[in-house]
């Protein structure tokens, strides 16, 4: 009975401390997301993409939402770009992603993870003469991902801090 009792205990420590860490991630994603969308004003001006363009961010994370949008793709691009997170040839760069993910509070090791993440989603998906599209792709990849993590931040407490910026 007392063996009982010390596995359930110990059981139900690495529980808390991975929802722990599921939490401290969907923060983390919560400020990515909003670091990451700063430049989007610029991008939605830079690329005349319309009010609708905004529909598409505000669900992002929103699992059962889908994401067809060309133009996401695009803004995704160009935010990434403001960012110095891809190469002249359009390639996701590892070094200034991990440094963007840390300086927004990830830890080493998470940020290897998401930087990894992201670079699985870009090789998995297939070279194409439309960069908009491919980028739009990678991102739903990477969406999943996190969903499968459990590491998807609220929109709520994203527009909030976004709305709380402007």
């Amino acid at each position: 009975m007392a063996s009982l009792t010390k596995w359930r205990l110990l059981i139900l420590s690495y529980s808390f401390l991975f929802i722990d860490t599921a939490l401290s991630s969907q923060e983390i994603m919560e400020k990515l997301t909003v670091g990451f969308t700063k430049a989007l004003e610029e991008c939605k001006k830079e690329l005349n993409l319309g009010g609708h363009i905004m529909q598409d961010f505000v669900n992002y994370w929103r699992e059962e939402y889908e994401l067809l949008n060309r133009d996401l793709g695009c803004a995704i691009m160009c935010m990434a770009s403001k960012h110095d997170l891809i190469t002249d040839d359009l390639k996701f760069h590892h070094g200034k992603a991990h440094e963007f993910a840390k300086t927004h509070g990830a830890d080493d090791d998470l940020a290897k993870q998401l930087v990894t993440m992201i670079h699985d989603c870009e090789n998995n998906q297939p070279e194409s003469s439309d960069d908009c599209m491919r980028a739009l792709e990678i991102s739903k990849c990477f969406r999943k991902k996190i969903h499968d993590m459990k590491w998807a931040p609220s929109m709520e407490t994203v527009l909030e801090e976004i709305m709380a910026d402007i």
